[in-house]
């Protein structure tokens, strides 16, 4: 396999540093030599990233069904104009967040079908699957602390984003939910338990990647 074409998504509960520690495996990647892209779900195109806003957003009220429909359309932009694209250039792909979430969030967190959620995710993905899936997993009282405090200062959202707002229950199932996908699909998903110090978190994700590329 060309090493330079390769997918790598980073999962987790909300405040498990998923943004963070893709923007570092990035650096460290480009200092290996390799091109690379970093991108989120949803999110990444103009359409996607006004889904986005329409997700978070504490004040949407969106039932269980409305919400994964959003995602998947948000998916289908995404893969389409971004992640495919750059795949075919030769680059890396780091994504925030790919199909595994709508199984933890919208399967197990919202009680949906997971074989509709699996027939909708191959249909908006256009069969795309990572090569690497990087689980950095947190116990969710914990994750969620976190993620409040860093939405209220970027977005002014008190007490966190609509995801955010959900009971601890909901994140448990959530959580339940990777650990599930990471041992149905053991060699694709690896699990990182998130370290208090950051750079520890990472140097445990680039031994990882490093066996892998």
């Amino acid at each position: 396999m060309d090493r330079t074409r390769y997918f790598i998504t980073i999962e987790g509960g909300d405040g498990s540093g998923k943004t963070t520690q893709s923007l570092l495996l990035k650096e460290y990647l480009k200092i290996k030599g390799y091109r690379v892209l970093v991108t989120r779900e949803p999110g990444g195109t103009d359409l996607a990233e006004n889904i986005r806003n329409i997700l978070l957003n504490p004040t949407s009220k969106l039932v269980p069904l409305a919400e994964l429909f959003l995602y998947e359309a948000a998916r289908v932009q995404h893969v389409k104009e971004i992640i495919l694209p750059a795949l075919k250039s030769g680059k890396i792909v780091i994504c925030d967040r790919f199909t595994d979430a709508t199984i933890a969030y919208q399967g197990y967190g919202r009680s949906l079908s997971l074989s509709f959620i699996n027939k909708l995710n191959l249909e908006a993905s256009f069969g795309l699957v990572p090569n690497l899936t990087i689980y950095l997993d947190i116990v969710p009282l914990k994750g969620l602390n976190k993620a409040k405090t860093i939405c209220e200062k970027q977005y002014h959202w008190k007490d966190g984003d609509r995801f955010e707002k959900e009971s601890v229950q909901f994140h448990k199932r959530v959580r339940r939910g990777y650990l599930n996908q990471a041992k149905k699909y053991s060699t694709r998903i690896k699990i990182i338990k998130t370290q208090n110090d950051l750079e520890k978190t990472q140097k445990l994700i680039r031994k990882v990647v490093d066996m892998e590329l």
